[in-house]
């Protein structure tokens, strides 16, 4: 994804928000719109917003994973199971 294609101007979103809507659609690519010559926004189709999020959860997930390995707070896998079947034999 080139980003310098996706750079436009707000007066380019006034005059063209129903072309733009329809190309993030298309395309999945995020448009950066721009104000006083800073960027100030990112417009993004919805499934890829979502898509984003996702992957950034994921992130987090690895992350505190990492963490844990680091700080000790890990168990093996045999005594992950041990626990759970002691659980379910409680229940």
């Amino acid at each position: 994804m080139k980003l310098s294609n996706q750079i436009k101007p707000i007066s380019y979103l006034k005059a063209h928000a129903a072309d733009i809507i329809r190309q993030l659609g298309n395309k999945g690519e995020p448009l950066i719109i721009t104000q006083n010559g800073e960027a100030k926004v990112v417009i993004q189709d919805i499934r890829m917003y979502e898509q984003t999020q996702e992957t950034m959860a994921l992130l987090k997930i690895l992350a505190l994973g990492n963490r844990q390995i680091e700080d000790g707070k890990v168990i093996s896998a045999a005594e992950a199971v041990k626990r759970l079947q002691e659980n379910r034999e409680t229940i």
